[in-house]
């Protein structure tokens, strides 16, 4: 039975980082085609364009590290490898957070109204806002790599010290903790300040509704209809930003406790659901994206109608 589910666990894991990637590769591919075809790109798909590599480059860094865990014994992993392993998903996981992290604050400072000297001024200057916002991350993620180097010498220097194979599994299992315990706390960094974003959001919409009970009952003005459409996007990404941390703290719980490997798997499937379900909700949520996947959709299932009747 345990074998069974482990199977499954493993199949939805494929699953889910296959649908993932084909996602994100196809937010890249069309945004990088208009590029070549209107000779320039906007702002907001340069975001997606950079958010969606970043949720690649992501996903790529699951499946080594995962396929390294599974194939190599941990006698052998060098402590380059292991650098490499941990730097490569740091990295990754940090811009597939703060990107989605600035594209909340860019719909944010785009349809929000305030009256406030300091949200004008940031909303003017939209573009250099979010450009600030992932440089200031930089620094979280300097921090960050420098925690993760620290356990990586530690975790070395302790599997040199030793010969037997239980403390080596012991010393990796530590490192593993630390190392998802360090990701956990930088990543509710990023979390809250997209929560704000949304709370913010929310109280704008409040308020300009407020403003719009003596106009004609029923209508539904521009400005509302984008605030709900914002809020579908941020609300949406905050839910599978939560599943993804609460996955991070269940994973790092299953190491203290000393899960079995399926329940680990199952944390892990749980987690990659937010970078690749993600590109999904931002295909549906953009107009340009979402005409050309439909597009893409219907030309499939008219090629399929074709090939079906020959085949039979």
């Amino acid at each position: 039975m345990h074998g069974v589910l482990q199977y499954i666990l493993l199949t939805t894991l494929s699953v889910e980082l296959i649908v993932g990637n084909l996602g994100n590769a196809f937010i890249v591919l069309v945004n990088i085609m208009d590029w070549v075809k209107k000779k320039k790109i906007s702002f907001i798909d340069q975001i997606f364009t950079a958010l969606a590599i970043s949720r690649i480059c992501l996903l790529l860094s699951l499946i080594e590290s995962f396929f390294i865990s599974e194939l190599y014994p941990p006698l052998i992993i060098t402590r380059g490898i292991v650098r490499q392993i941990s730097m490569f998903w740091t990295v990754t996981n940090h811009f597939s957070i703060w990107l989605a992290t600035c594209l909340s604050i860019f719909y944010f400072l785009k349809i929000a109204i305030f009256s406030s000297s300091i949200f004008l001024h940031l909303k003017w200057r939209v573009k250099s806002t979010v450009s600030a916002t992932l440089l200031t991350s930089l620094l979280f993620l300097f921090l960050n790599i420098l925690v993760i180097n620290t356990h990586v010498g530690t975790l070395v220097d302790g599997i040199e010290a030793k010969a037997f194979s239980s403390a080596i599994l012991s010393n990796s299992t530590q490192f593993s903790r630390n190392v998802l315990l360090t990701n956990t706390i930088f990543t509710l960094i990023p979390f809250t300040v997209t929560l704000t974003m949304f709370l913010l959001l929310i109280f704008s919409l409040w308020r300009h509704l407020k403003s719009m009970q003596h106009s004609i009952k029923g209508s539904r003005d521009v400005s509302s209809t984008a605030h709900v459409k914002a809020l579908q996007m941020v609300v949406t990404f905050l839910l599978l930003y939560a599943i993804f941390c609460l996955s991070l703290l269940l994973e790092f719980c299953s190491f203290e406790f000393h899960q079995k490997n399926a329940i680990a798997i199952f944390f892990c499937a749980t987690g990659i659901a937010f970078p690749s379900g993600h590109s999904y909700v931002m295909i549906l949520g953009n107009s340009k994206l979402r005409r050309t996947f439909l597009s893409m959709v219907w030309w499939l299932r008219y090629r399929l109608s074709e090939v079906e009747p020959s085949g039979s």
